[in-house]
């Protein structure tokens, strides 16, 4: 029997202003012109010279202590040899015997209980540029972007501790999480700015030796990363299983066809050819300052899906939603506190299901929303006070959305407020009780279900705006008296 053996390499690029060793502006290289944020240093010009950025340095800290991880306070940058057309320098400064930190965890969740990620290192280093193929209905060529040469990359490896496709893609989902919460990236897989690439061997149960280890690049969502991953430990199960040998190497992953494709033949670490980058002096970092920035660090999410499940008695599936994003849970925490008298459950509720229906609909952020918590704060107050019924509700929230108008100025304006004064709706249960004798009697027969008939009658004389709860409590103790 075989047993799969995944290991994870993820680079993250660093939101800050300038790149990683040069003054040169971090653009989006998505909608960038091409090659207008380089300078000789970016450019691998003979003689330029490299200088650290301290706010990458300060970021990846951030990362290597919500990791857990040891920090190292003197790690050396080296130079990582091989020539490809968009590495302008023909090696990129990376880390790798003495990185910024090691011996970090991220511990997740998966169908068959938590499991303890163990993360190997963390380093920085710079991106490469950018390739365009070009030449698919004429000649073929190559164009180079070099926007992208030079912004700081954090690359985060862990052990190779996973052993199916769930297990990758609840770990990528949660460092990315992490990433987002400190700050430091967007997560944007489909930029590229958030790049995950699994490592995967195969060997025989019980055995300790690590098999041939094949590399999956070109995944952009975490539903490729799962499907890739899948689709190698199958590939490799069969070639193994037909007495063939796995090659190491690295593949790419074709989303139409779902099968992964020969890239290169895979580097070991020896034919980088490593070695201190001699224009570089060893970063070292002051323990008071590493220790600020520890104690900077934000809640993370899953401290703060252990709160939000012990403080407003929410269940795993609502906190963990909640606590996914960060500007989700602070939307969450604000609205609550502003419906001291709703329920956080029925706060809840209305978040992961009215309010972000809504903004899938319309293909928008929490962050650009139009209702701030404060707005869906009073809706829920309305609902929760029985002044508007559910259904009305969910058609004001729709106004709010579309409109920025406030829950009350909807209600007042469409007449949606909903009556609960007992004797107006005792009037209208007696009517509809005289008006349908012939119900009434099946009633009192043994047909129980037409009370529900008998409710929608009054509810159609209310025009809907009736107090459910008080009707129903009227039409029982009505049906009770004609009874006796």
């Amino acid at each position: 029997m075989l047993e799969p053996i995944i290991g994870l390499e993820v680079h993250a690029e660093l939101e800050t202003q300038s790149k990683m060793f040069c003054a040169c502006p971090v653009v989006d290289t998505t909608q960038a012109e091409p090659n207008t944020a380089v300078c000789p240093v970016c450019a691998g010009m003979p003689g330029a010279l490299p200088v650290v950025n301290r706010r990458a340095v300060e970021y990846g800290l951030r990362v290597a202590l919500a990791l857990g991880c040891e920090i190292n306070l003197a790690s050396i940058f080296a130079r990582k040899n091989y020539f490809y057309p968009d590495l302008p320098k023909g090696y990129q400064i990376s880390q790798y015997e003495q990185p910024l930190a090691r011996n970090g965890r991220l511990v997740i969740s998966t169908s068959q209980g938590e499991r303890v990620i163990r993360i190997r290192l963390v380093h920085l280093e710079e991106d490469t540029g950018k390739l365009t193929h070009v030449g698919q209905a004429g000649p073929a060529y190559t164009l180079v972007d070099l926007n992208r040469a030079g912004i700081p990359l954090l690359e985060i490896v862990t052990e190779p501790d996973f052993r199916t496709g769930e297990e990758v893609r609840g770990y990528a989902q949660s460092l990315r999480s992490i990433l987002r919460y400190l700050g430091v990236n967007s997560g944007d897989l489909q930029k590229g700015v958030l790049r995950i690439e699994p490592n995967v061997s195969l060997r025989p149960a019980g055995q300790t030796a690590l098999g041939v280890k094949v590399e999956i690049k070109n995944l952009n969502s975490f539903r490729a990363l799962e499907r890739g991953v899948a689709y190698e430990i199958q590939r490799q199960s069969d070639l193994l299983q037909r007495g063939e040998r796995v090659r190491q190497e690295t593949v790419g992953w074709d989303e139409a066809r779902e099968v992964t494709f020969t890239q290169r033949v895979k580097e070991g670490d020896e034919d980088y050819h490593y070695f201190p980058d001699p224009d570089l002096p060893p970063l070292v970092i002051e323990a008071a300052w590493a220790e600020e920035i520890r104690a900077a660090l934000p809640e993370l999410p899953a401290a703060k899906s252990l709160r939000f499940r012990e403080q407003y008695g929410l269940n795993d599936y609502d906190a963990g939603l909640l606590t996914a994003e960060r500007e989700v849970a602070d939307y969450f925490e604000q609205a609550v506190a502003a419906a001291p008298e709703a329920a956080p459950k029925m706060v809840a509720n209305w978040i992961t299901g009215e309010l972000f229906g809504l903004l899938n609909q319309a293909g928008t952020s929490l962050r650009e929303c139009r209702v701030p918590p404060s707005a869906l704060a009073s809706l829920v107050g309305l609902v929760s006070r029985g002044e508007i019924n559910q259904n009305s509700a969910k058609s004001v929230l729709g106004e709010m959305f579309t409109t920025g108008q406030s829950a009350e100025s909807i209600v007042a304006s469409r007449g949606l407020r909903q009556v609960s004064d007992t004797a107006a709706i005792a009037a209208l249960v007696q009517k509809a009780l005289a008006e349908n004798p012939a119900q009434v009697a099946a009633y009192f027969g043994g047909k129980e279900a037409v009370a529900q008939w008998l409710f929608g009658q009054v509810m159609r004389a209310a025009k809907g705006q009736a107090n459910p709860q008080v009707v129903r409590a009227e039409l029982t103790r009505q049906l009770a008296e004609r009874k006796d």
